[in-house]
């Protein structure tokens, strides 16, 4: 009877993954092995000879079997690397994108700016951050996280909200996990009636930042497997994608704050449109297209002129 080790077990799943069509069948295999023996990456690489026992042989065999059924990682793993945090996933919420950190970083980097701007006042006003559509709370707790760090917790209020009671319940689970659940107040509200009824009570947001689903309906029925798995109403913008965005736009007028920014996901072919819709908006808007690591179109930044 052979002895299974650690190197064969992978060896062989990397072709089986790239047999089931995977796009990152080496990355795959190595964190589903590595979840099975309860050890990382680094781990794993480090003892490739060690012999792997029948449990966690079989329940290697059976994350595989998830993985080639088209399931997202992150879902069999049950957790996602974001930012720098390791954060709950499943099928309450999106997984969370590499991209989206590119989200994350223009965040951080305008309310440094805006709050080393502000007169020094006691009774100054938190900077206002809304999320809107939350998910699994991916970037309302990023940046919690680094506001802290960075000491600027007491200047920042952040509201994240999401139509999806699961996806807050994940939300939240992550905002506890990594200390932060006093720093976001998590909403179940809808898309832009929450940001109406809101700043007609209260303050206006000095930044907006969302990843709204900007898929069209037509690519997530084309698309890869791994989107059947994520919930559709997490993905999918209607006929161009726009449908979400169409009406946040819309409500910046009305909500953003004099100065205020806001910071929004796309799809890397949707820049021009949504500059179309910009410029229909009432007032003076200046909007920045931002890259991703790959060149491609992925944050619009409006700033109210």
């Amino acid at each position: 009877m052979s002895v299974a080790t650690a190197g064969g077990l992978l060896t062989a799943a990397v072709e089986e993954l790239r047999a089931a069509g995977s796009t990152s069948p080496r990355l795959d295999a190595e964190l589903l092995l590595a979840g099975a023996l309860r050890s990382d990456r680094t781990g794993l690489l480090a003892h490739l000879e060690a012999t792997v026992g029948d449990g966690p042989a079989e329940a290697f065999a059976a994350a595989l079997g998830r993985r080639r059924a088209g399931e997202p990682v992150a879902y069999i793993r049950g957790l996602k690397e974001f930012h720098g945090l390791i954060l709950r996933s499943d099928r309450r919420a999106l997984v969370p994108r590499p991209e989206t950190e590119l989200l994350v970083e223009l965040a951080l980097a305008r309310i440094s700016g805006r709050l080393t701007a502000r007169p020094r006042a006691t009774t100054a006003q938190p900077f206002l951050v809304r999320e809107v559509g939350t998910g699994s709370g991916a970037i309302a707790v990023a940046l919690a996280v680094a506001l802290r760090r960075r000491h600027y917790d007491g200047a920042v209020s952040i509201v994240a909200s999401d139509v999806a009671a699961p996806a807050l319940e994940l939300a939240l689970e992550n905002a506890v996990a990594h200390g932060v659940a006093d720093l976001v107040l998590f909403r179940a509200a809808d898309l832009v009636a929450d940001l109406v009824d809101q700043t007609e009570a209260g303050p206006h947001p000095d930044l907006i930042v969302a990843n709204l689903p900007y898929l069209p309906s037509a690519e997530i029925v084309a698309g890869p497997p791994e989107l059947r798995f994520e919930p559709r109403q997490a993905l999918d913008g209607g006929p161009d994608g726009l449908d979400h965005l169409r009406r946040l736009l819309a409500a910046l007028p009305e909500v953003l704050a004099p100065g205020g920014q806001a910071l929004l996901e796309i799809g890397a072919d949707q820049g021009e449109p949504v500059a179309r819709e910009v410029e229909a908006l009432p007032g003076r808007w200046r909007l920045t297209i931002h890259p991703d690591l790959a060149g491609l179109a992925r944050v619009a930044e409006l700033s109210r002129a």
